[in-house]
């Protein structure tokens, strides 16, 4: 027989109100971004400031939360860093890709690649059929253009320097480009938060790209939805649904951008 007895049903739900209370004081804390003074905290989270420093001492306790001692501002502790990098560890891109955006292609029969930035340049890693299937060359494994695809302009956009410039160098070798237009189009697609290409990988192709970012800022990698001018024309609505998915797999990996 367990050495636990239950509580009784009161005494659970006030245990519960006050987990419920203090997960609530961890979101408010992380919202606001760094050390902040228990009146600042009290006022996002709506509670009075007595009754927040009571739950500050248990999150301190916890090591869920820690107060400066010069500066007497408090901010998230040890435990909760180890829980958010345990939380990134056991979040997989490819994972949330496959789920969130093989749903996406079932619903609105869209036909979606994913790529990541290999050595050699982009390379789709994922390839979703939508329905009518897009005749093509373009499969898993096939590398993209850097300055002629939407999935390569958009790298070439967000990407760090280090990564692109190889691969871009050889590129400019064929396809000589000044670099105030360069500048310019990077320059567009990071304020637009995407990319658009129609014709330039091959004729009667469009292309509609995003980036998915990672805790860094990095995009780990992008999807695009392609669009054949011989099967379908543009869905809209469909390229801004994937925009927003793109966004929330961003999340989920812990990149703040999209909040």
């Amino acid at each position: 027989m367990s050495e636990i007895s239950e509580a009784p049903s009161g005494q659970r739900r006030r245990g519960i109100q006050s987990v419920e209370i203090g997960l609530q004081v961890l979101k408010v804390m992380n919202a606001l971004g760094g050390p902040s003074t228990l009146s600042a905290i009290a006022q996002a989270a709506g509670m009075a400031a007595p009754q927040v420093h009571r739950y500050l001492q248990s999150l301190i306790a916890s090591e869920m939360a820690q107060q400066d001692a010069e500066t007497g501002r408090y901010d998230l502790g040890p435990a909760a860093l180890k829980l958010g990098l345990s939380a990134l560890a056991r979040t997989d891109a490819f994972r949330l890709v496959d789920t969130l955006i093989g749903s996406f292609v079932a619903r609105t029969g869209a036909t979606v690649q994913v790529a990541a930035l290999g050595p050699s340049g982009p390379t789709i890693v994922r390839w979703y059929a939508g329905q009518p299937a897009i005749t093509t060359s373009l499969t898993v494994g096939s590398i993209l253009s850097l300055l002629h695809s939407a999935t390569g302009r958009v790298f070439l956009a967000f990407a760090p320097e280090a990564l692109t410039d190889p691969v871009l160098s050889a590129e400019l070798r064929r396809t000589p480009m000044k670099r105030v237009d360069l500048d310019r189009m990077c320059g567009l697609i990071r304020d637009e938060g995407r990319a658009h290409a129609s014709g330039t990988v091959m004729p009667g192709l469009e292309g509609f790209a995003f980036p998915i970012f990672n805790l860094q800022g990095t995009p780990v990698l992008v999807a695009t939805m392609l669009v054949s001018d011989a099967v379908r024309t543009v869905d809209h609505a469909a390229v801004e649904e994937l925009a927003a998915i793109c966004q929330q797999i961003g999340q989920q990996l812990g990149w703040p951008g999209g909040e």
